[in-house]
């Protein structure tokens, strides 16, 4: 059974929350996003931008809790945003797709890989078959993040230079094994 809140601790020994994404955390966002490089949004965004407008905002803020899940790591100590993953359910909802932004300078921290379970594990508990992601080849990053949860990636034979990584739910074993 997923849990939508849970406190955990990074390899890094940080102290952070796990909850889903609220509208109110939209005041968060701002301080979030000036510790993004314009080259981390551009990995997640797939285009240039310097900043991320309003609109945008507003945008990744609201979403429908039966066809999506957002959800936030919470530094204990600061309160401070750290990184936000999210998972839209595909129009038959069978699968999903995510998305995940961190930080820049907390790649490594191991918030994403909590960020990442997280999601998958609440996708599972959701009962969707399978989440998948688009990754920039060039993201090695999070290409092996992905590898080592056990996406298999391929070439997105529609656009060079990008990777489908894929994660076929019923092959994870059980949550408790997953996720301790």
């Amino acid at each position: 059974m997923g849990m939508l809140s849970r406190h955990v601790t990074t390899i890094a020994g940080d102290k952070v929350f796990l909850r889903p994404l609220t509208v109110e955390d939209a005041t968060l966002y701002p301080d979030f996003l000036a510790d993004v490089t314009a080259e981390d949004l551009r990995l997640r965004f797939f285009a240039p931008m310097r900043q991320v407008n309003p609109d945008l905002i507003d945008k990744l803020i609201h979403y429908d809790p039966k066809r999506a899940m957002a959800f936030v790591a919470i530094d204990d100590a600061t309160g401070k945003l750290l990184g936000v993953v999210r998972l839209h359910d595909d129009a038959d909802g069978t699968s999903g797709e995510f998305a995940i932004l961190l930080r820049s300078n907390l790649k490594g921290h191991g918030i994403g890989w909590l960020l990442m379970k997280h999601m998958i594990v609440n996708a599972k508990a959701k009962g969707l078959r399978a989440v998948r992601g688009q990754v920039m080849t060039e993201n090695s990053t999070m290409l092996q993040m992905c590898g080592e949860l056990g996406f298999h990636a391929i070439d997105d034979p529609l656009e060079r230079g990008v990777k489908d990584v894929t994660l076929p739910l019923d092959e994870l074993p059980a949550e408790a094994v997953y996720f301790p």
